[in-house]
């Protein structure tokens, strides 16, 4: 007997159990499959929150071996306890996968362990782990089977000694030497993870720049401060191959536009170079759904693939690679599926470096409005202005808002600074709602408090930042 859904929803990461628990609550019929065995994704079981974790314990870490004593405390024998920090870590990770698998049943929606695969616009076949293939009839099938590691070209990752971010998750030591390649989101958290616990790290980057795609006046400011703390950048450059040799690894680099090439040894290279959309075996051809030439899969306004019933979201399709990208898309299209006027903002969507200082952005960079000949203002505060930043010795950083030169509504924010990632919230909620830089310039924040700069800055736009 062949069991019927609503809809089924493959790939268990932010965007697929979001979907499926809106699904659920809309009261529609819902399958979630996912092969990992654990809820969450890459997310939360070997991205977002393992990664935050580590970078939260590293931080404290940091600050208490270097940091503490110009707050006025002493401390002896400070030692690092790494399997205990990883304890802490894998906890996490379990409580919040868990978690998940809760909320699905909270929700009335099923869960399978197994590969879903695309039978025909309204089947599914579910080939479980435990053995076995069963079919579903459905009639609306979700895609949302997120990315992987885009793998270095000539090198081969053992997650040993050559890893991607999931094995730079799970070193059993401190290495001596780290060579990160790629200057993007995941391998600046990883780098500083590892830095901070002891490792000489090296960043190498094919840009002359960190962090594509941020502002470039935040990105320049931010390298300065990590090379500060002690990661070294090779910009402009590449990794031509990894050579193993009496235990060491012999990465070699070269310019990005040729020259001469040079070696830099390493105790573990990590390969960070970005991710690609997984959708190995999903049976899209059978179908008639052809990914496009970066092997995302392409949709309309309202996530429908070019196959009737079938809808994609997250990862596999354009856009940036983000959990709550995702998640604010597995809500929309859920509500589409109920009949309901399901919508994202992209324009109003954060992106958070989750290092110290964090980096944190939302809406337009000035090359973006530069390029697009919008005329704009600009406002900006430094933290070393902000009481509540002098009072926690976090003074680093600044922030930045853009507003249209003609009707002052917030273009972009950009935060470079404590907490930014908590902050950006404030800046998301402004533009989702049209807000002008004076509207948050008037707005009573807390004193004394780090948000407080949003608001200078804003005032700032406007010419009359009070406290600068």
């Amino acid at each position: 007997m062949t069991d019927s859904y609503d809809a089924v929803v493959i790939g268990g990461g932010p965007g697929g159990y979001n979907a499926a628990i809106r699904l659920g609550q809309l009261g529609k019929k819902t399958l979630c499959v996912d092969k990992r065995g654990t809820l969450g994704g890459t997310c939360l079981n070997i991205g977002c929150i393992p990664s935050k974790a580590l970078l939260h314990a590293s931080e404290l870490f940091e600050e208490a071996t270097h940091n503490f004593v110009n707050l006025g405390i002493k401390l002896k024998g400070i030692n690092l306890d790494l399997p205990g920090m990883m304890a802490h870590k894998d906890k996490t990770v379990d409580q919040l996968t868990k978690g998940v698998e809760y909320l699905l049943r909270k929700n009335k929606v099923d869960y399978v362990v197994g590969a879903g695969v695309i039978g025909t616009n309204n089947r599914v076949d579910l080939r479980l782990n435990g053995g076995g293939l069963r079919q579903v009839e459905t009639k609306n099938i979700v895609i949302a089977t997120g990315s992987e590691p885009t793998p270095l070209p000539g090198v081969s990752i053992d997650e040993k000694t050559v890893v991607s971010s999931t094995g730079a998750l799970s070193l059993p030591k401190v290495p001596g030497r780290l060579v990160v390649v790629g200057a993007g989101y995941i391998g600046l958290e990883m780098g500083s993870v590892w830095r901070r616990l002891g490792a000489n790290v090296t960043v190498v980057e094919f840009l002359d720049r960190i962090t594509p795609g941020l502002d470039g006046e935040i990105a320049k400011q931010f390298q300065r401060l990590l090379t500060k703390q002690g990661i070294l950048f090779k910009l402009g450059a590449r990794v031509a191959g990894i050579d193993r040799k009496a235990g060491v690894l012999q990465v070699i680099v070269e310019p990005a536009q040729g020259g001469a090439r040079e070696v830099i040894e390493a105790d573990v290279v990590l390969s960070a170079i970005g991710r690609r959309p997984y959708t190995e075996g999903l049976g899209l051809e059978r179908v008639g759904i052809k990914p496009d030439n970066k092997g995302r899969i392409p949709i309309d306004k309202h996530y429908r693939t070019s196959a009737q019933g079938i809808y994609a979201i997250g990862d596999v399709v354009e856009g940036p690679m983000l959990a709550h990208k995702a998640e604010d898309e597995a809500v929309a299209v859920a509500e589409i599926i109920a009949g309901q006027a399901g919508h994202v903002n992209y324009n109003a969507i954060p992106a958070v470096v989750y290092t110290y200082p964090e980096v944190a952005s939302v809406g337009h960079t000035e090359e973006e409005l530069k390029a697009s000949g919008v005329q704009y203002k600009v406002g900006k505060f430094p933290f070393t202005a902000n009481a509540r930043a002098k009072a926690n010795a976090t003074t680093e950083g600044f922030v930045k808002i853009l507003a249209d030169a003609k009707t002052d509504r917030v273009l972009g924010v950009h935060i470079l600074g404590p907490d930014a990632g908590n902050m950006i919230g404030e800046a998301a909620i402004a533009i989702e709602f049209s807000a002008a830089a004076e509207d948050i310039a008037r707005t009573s924040h807390a004193h004394p408090t780090l948000s407080e700069a949003i608001r200078q800055a804003a005032q700032a736009v406007g010419g009359w930042s009070m406290q600068i």
